[in-house]
Parts: C-alpha cells; structure tokens; sequence
C-alpha cells in the first residue's frame, strides 16, 4: 500500500495506552473512549488480562487504545504475563493515560510511574471517579501528580458518569502525532469475535462466582460457526482443580446453566443476532503456572 507523504501531514495516528492500579477503572475509561464495550468492567480486581484495543477513527485521525492489566506483584506465571503487558504499553505508546483515581492509595505502581517519568513519553494523568470525591480533595490530588510526573497533563474525569469525556478526547487529539491510519478506518478493535465471546463468559464468572473461583478461571473457545441467521459456539472452561469444577458446574448444573444463559444473552446483544452456546468444563492441572497452557491461552512466555 502506497502512503502520500502530503496525506500523512494532515492526518494524525498514534497509540494511546491506558495504564494504571487494579480498579482505578482503566476499561470503564477505555470503553467509554471507544463508545463500545471493548473490556471487562467488574467490581473484582484483575479482570483485564490482556492488552486489548480499541479503535477510533475520525477522517483526519486515527487512536489506536490499549487497556491493559492492573499493576501487581506477580504471584504466579499468568500473573508474569499479565506485567509483560503493561511494561511493553510503557515502551511502545504514542501517549500514556495513567489512570488513577481519588479513592486508591496503593503505590504498587511506583516504579512504573518511574518508568514513565524517564520515558518522555507524552503523558496524560486522568483522575477518575471524582463524583466521588470533593473538590478540595481533588486540588491536593492534582497537586500530588503534579509532584510526581511534573510534565504530564492532568485531566479529573468520572468514566462512569462519562464526565469530561470530550476534554479528554481532546487533549488526546492535539497530542497525537502525525501519520498515516494503522488500521482501515471501519476497524473496531484488532481482538476477533472467538476473544469477545470468551471474555464474555469469564465476565460472567467474575459475577456469579466469589473468592479465588474466577482467577483459576480460563476460556478457549472450541468451535465458532457463523451462520446466516445464529452464531454456534462451544466453549471449555479450564480450572486448575477438581473441587473447582464442582462449583463451576454446580448442583444439577444449576451454576454453569446460569453462567451459559446470561453470557448468550450479552452475546447476542453484542453481535446483533441469536447464539447457540455451549459450555464445558474441564480441569487442566495449575495452568497458570503452566508455560505451554499459557502459550497455548494466548500469554506471553520467556
């Protein structure tokens, strides 16, 4: 494909890569930019485990985000891989969101924070939740960020009120360098149907299941016929125990039958037409310290 050099000198490109603490609210941000929902939004901490994009294209521009991972202390392989994440969105950005938040007092981030101050990394500080914090508050927050990372933008922002959204796009936008779109301008996200319809269903786990349940938790999907009219999907869900794949599975199936019904019910909605979906559950013996389980789950390994 040819690039006019003159095109490229009008139109703007880049990616914008959402970092940040567990919770903070980076896919709430993340979703609410793109205008879809592209991540998943619980309550539960470490709910995002890849990097998944979302892009948005406008005739003179194109913003390629990243969600990532929460910050954490590894405690095992997947959780390894789950850093890798996050330090790569460090070196490869265009822009840098960091999200924070008023509530977090956490500083597991701070050789990242670090990092992004060595970076030079053009770096957008957006605070969120501010519905619930109070103004005065707000200032000593804003106050502190730029104490840390003395040439970032600051931006409060509720993600979930959807509360200075457009300044925040904005800023983005007069930030972004100049180049040609990575991505056809009908592209959505560079994640395939088989990775939402997975993702749905470990959202759903986190729902209905507590405690370490929906962290042994891991999707593939089997098989994904589309036909004219429904979409045939069957799915395996991999536990690392058998006492786990009891509760998975519940008494008479009480448990994963509600898990199939309501992740076809947000299947459906997303993709626009009916879904068959079936789900199986397996056990697969301490996968997430597992190097070739994880390769094999779409991870990055040594």
């Amino acid at each position: 494909m040819s690039i006019n050099f003159f095109d490229c000198m009008n139109h703007k490109s880049g990616f914008v890569n959402i970092i940040g603490n567990p919770n903070v609210g980076k896919s709430t941000l993340m979703n609410a930019l793109v205008g879809e929902k592209l991540s998943i939004i619980t309550s539960k901490a470490q709910t995002t485990r890849h990097r998944i994009m979302g892009i948005v294209s406008g005739e003179d521009y194109q913003i390629v985000y990243s969600d990532t991972p929460g910050i954490l202390k590894p405690g095992y392989k997947l959780q390894e891989s789950m850093m890798k994440f996050v330090e790569g969105a460090v070196s490869d950005a265009d822009i840098i969101l960091y999200v924070t938040d008023t509530v977090e007092q956490s500083d597991r981030s701070a050789k990242i924070v670090d990092e992004i101050r060595r970076s030079g990394i053009p770096t957008i500080v957006v605070i969120n939740k501010i519905d619930l914090s109070s103004p005065e508050a707000l200032e000593l927050l804003v106050d502190k960020w730029h104490e840390q990372l003395p040439e970032a933008r600051i931006v409060p922002t509720s993600a979930k009120e959807k509360f200075n959204m457009e300044g925040l796009f904005r800023m983005i936008l007069d930030q972004l360098p100049e180049g040609p779109a990575f991505y056809p301008k009908d592209t959505l996200t560079d994640k395939t149907l088989r990775f939402f319809a997975s993702e749905i269903i470990r959202e759903k786990i986190l729902k209905f299941y507590e405690k370490e349940i929906p962290y042994c938790c891991q999707i593939e999907i089997d098989s994904y016929k589309e036909e004219p009219s429904i979409d045939r999907i069957a799915a395996t869900i991999y536990v690392s125990r058998d006492s786990q794949k009891g509760i998975i599975i519940g008494h008479k199936g009480e448990h994963l039958k509600r898990v199939g019904m309501a992740a076809r019910k947000d299947m459906e909605e997303f993709l626009g037409k009916k879904v068959f979906l079936q789900l199986f559950v397996k056990v697969s013996d301490d996968w997430r310290n597992n190097d070739r389980k994880l390769r094999e789950f779409g991870y990055e390994m040594e």
